[in-house]
């Protein structure tokens, strides 16, 4: 089975785990079987559109956005991460080096 990493900040819906296998050809297929099993995920995974514009997923360190989208195949042993976008820094421009 595909075994999908879920970053921290979606874990309280994962009853705190990091990595879970799930069935599934598919990235669609796999995240339809994740959140079945824990419903709190389908929100933060997904709007009206499909996957939320901030989620970035990755199937083996390829970004699902230039294979096949949610229709990416996966494989037994295949990881599939979870990562959203980060956004911020400092508030000002800061000099490093002089």
């Amino acid at each position: 089975m595909p075994v999908v990493r879920i970053p921290s900040v979606l874990r309280k819906h994962t009853g705190g785990e990091a990595k879970i296998t799930a069935d599934g050809t598919s990235v669609r297929e796999v995240f339809d079987s994740l959140t079945t099993a824990h419903p709190g995920l389908a929100d933060n995974l997904f709007d009206d559109d499909g996957l939320r514009g901030f989620i970035n997923v990755y199937v083996d360190d390829e970004d699902i956005r230039y294979v096949s989208g949610l229709d990416t195949p996966v494989e037994d042993g295949s990881e599939i991460a979870i990562m959203p976008a980060v956004a911020g820094g400092a508030s000002s421009p800061q000099r490093v080096g002089r």
